[in-house]
């Protein structure tokens, strides 16, 4: 089956397609991207994962067409963010 992978740094972005087994979790379809080998920053076990903006499980089961989504953790309050761009 057929899904996508991708992960973003505040200067580059990864997007990528490959197929995966049928019975593929969250875990497995990032594993075998080459994505955790490529950035080796990321740690699955504090870092959220979701499908389409939706945070899920690393066991929660892929399928055909998703976007498996690797999330960074949050370094700036919003609230400040939005504050400092009036």
């Amino acid at each position: 089956m057929n899904v996508g992978v991708c992960y973003a740094e505040m200067d580059r972005q990864l997007w990528m397609r490959l197929e995966v087994p049928d019975d593929s979790t969250i875990e497995q379809a990032i594993s075998l991207s080459g994505v955790l080998a490529m950035y080796p920053d990321i740690n699955l076990a504090q870092q959220k994962v979701g499908i389409f903006g939706k945070i899920q499980s690393l066991d929660t089961p892929v399928k055909e067409g998703d976007r498996v989504e690797i999330y960074r953790p949050i370094t700036a309050d919003p609230q400040q963010v939005k504050r400092r761009r009036r």
